[in-house]
């Protein structure tokens, strides 16, 4: 089973626990000397990457390999997004994970920061104890609640820089962004509309956010989605892949995913959808469409455990809320697809892999005995109604494409928008590529060593 993006982190945390007892971790680089008086930066993780807590008592609820008795990562469902909230907090980023007792922790996050501790000359501040001296050479993590809406969290982080601009004095300060898979959205978004929600009509950006920031630098973004996605929202998620549930293991049902509304929002875009049939034509679904989903049999109500997985009210409820979350899924792409004019007053930065087989389309089957659609994301060979055999090599070719395992290349780039004309939707000033996976691309020594040249080009080689 996988995972959108980062959400398959977790699948692939368990592999990495298992492979660290054999293979010895990289060692960090020596330090090397940097210039003083550079300007902050900001982490910001992808899903699943920050740590929520119960509120009342602080209990760790993410990441933590048993479920908790009493909280739930499933959002409370109603046509009211805002409004859908439980008691967990962001407290921090995810740093490193303890998946089993007899395994070392594995490292997420805390590697970048020690190479930017160690290598780059920062030193780690907090937003609400900041002084004036932690204008510069200091790195500020944002975690935000990765379940929620991702205009929320835009907007969440804005307020958070716009109160510690005044915290330290200095409206003009800006900082170079660091953001990780949906992190990039995130970044994007708060860029582009600044403290604002999606605008009616034709979203037009006003770059209003921009005043905060120098460079974005997006590692691993789906720029057009993710079709992982729509794999967890079907199947589910258990941590160490493969659909395996272990009763000690915390994992992620359907049911679980289907309450999240920033999941929706990693969805393809509508022209970067593809699917086959089993001709191995394409067909033209919008899946956006809640009509698209019972046609399907997509929908999380059409599958056996959902009368027992749902209260009542959730179920009167179900269908109202699953048409605005898509909704709000949709708009949200639109408003980071929008175009823009010619100069944008921040630099963005591609950094990612492309040598990694990556999910880019599925393939829907008739299964005529159970009278509904299979949906398969796997190159599994097959006889189509006319007796003809489809080879795995031929579907592994249609079904995927080069990226990092999780995000292609083409979402990265965001290839469908300039294929389309809209060259200014995301404008890049550089690219780096390394062959590597999603969830490592911030630990890569060589991408670090381009990020930090960017970050500092006088002291970095």
């Amino acid at each position: 089973m996988k995972f959108s993006p980062t959400l398959k982190f977790f699948q692939l945390v368990f592999c990495f626990a298992v492979l660290s007892t054999f293979v010895p971790a990289q060692d960090v680089k020596p330090v090397i000397p940097v210039t003083q008086g550079k300007m902050p930066i900001i982490i910001i993780p992808g899903v699943a990457g920050s740590e929520l807590v119960n509120g009342k008592n602080q209990e760790v609820v993410w990441f933590k390999p048993a479920r908790a008795k009493d909280d739930d990562l499933r959002l409370p469902i109603s046509p009211n997004l805002l409004g859908n909230r439980d008691g967990l907090q962001p407290r921090d980023i995810v740093r490193g994970v303890q998946v089993l007792k007899f395994l070392p922790q594995i490292e997420i996050y805390e590697k970048l920061i020690d190479s930017l501790e160690k290598r780059g000359g920062y030193r780690e501040a907090k937003w609400e104890t900041a002084t004036r001296a932690d204008a510069q050479d200091t790195f500020f993590v944002f975690p935000y609640d990765w379940r929620r809406d991702n205009v929320e969290s835009s907007r969440q982080l804005i307020r958070k820089i716009e109160a510690l601009k005044r915290r330290l004095g200095n409206r003009n300060l800006k900082f170079n962004v660091v953001a990780h898979s949906m992190g990039g959205l995130i970044a994007r978004y708060a860029a582009m509309y600044g403290d604002r929600d999606i605008p009616r009509g034709i979203p037009r950006p006003t770059w209003a956010g921009a005043r905060n920031f120098n460079k974005i630098f997006l590692l691993g973004t789906p720029n057009e989605g993710s079709i992982d996605t729509l794999d967890s929202l079907l199947n589910g998620f258990s941590i160490i892949g493969g659909g395996l549930n272990l009763p000690f293991l915390q994992n992620l049902s359907e049911f679980d995913v289907f309450t999240l509304p920033a999941m929706y929002q990693l969805l393809p875009h509508q022209d970067s959808f593809v699917a086959y049939d089993e001709n191995l034509k394409r067909i033209n679904i919008d899946i956006y469409d809640p009509k698209t989903w019972e046609t399907y049999n997509w929908v999380s109500w059409d599958d056996e455990g959902f009368e027992k997985n749902f209260n009542t009210l959730e179920k009167g409820q179900v269908r109202a809320y699953f048409k605005v979350v898509l909704a709000r899924a949709k708009r949200f792409q639109e408003a980071l697809d929008a175009n823009t004019s010619a100069t944008i007053p921040v630099s963005f930065y591609l950094m990612g892999a492309d040598c990694k087989e990556t999910q880019t389309a599925v393939l829907l089957l008739r299964d005529t005995k159970k009278n509904r659609w299979d949906t398969q994301f796997k190159s599994s060979s097959f006889k189509n109604s006319s007796d003809e055999k489809i080879s795995s090599e031929v579907l592994s070719k249609l079904l995927r494409s080069p990226g990092d395992g999780v995000v292609t290349k083409r979402s990265l780039v965001g290839e469908t928008l300039t294929e389309k004309g809209r060259k200014n939707v995301l404008p890049i000033a550089g690219e780096i590529y390394q062959c590597e996976e999603h969830n490592r691309i911030m630990n890569n020594p060589e991408i670090q060593d381009r990020l930090f040249a960017l970050l500092n080009p006088v002291s970095i080689p």
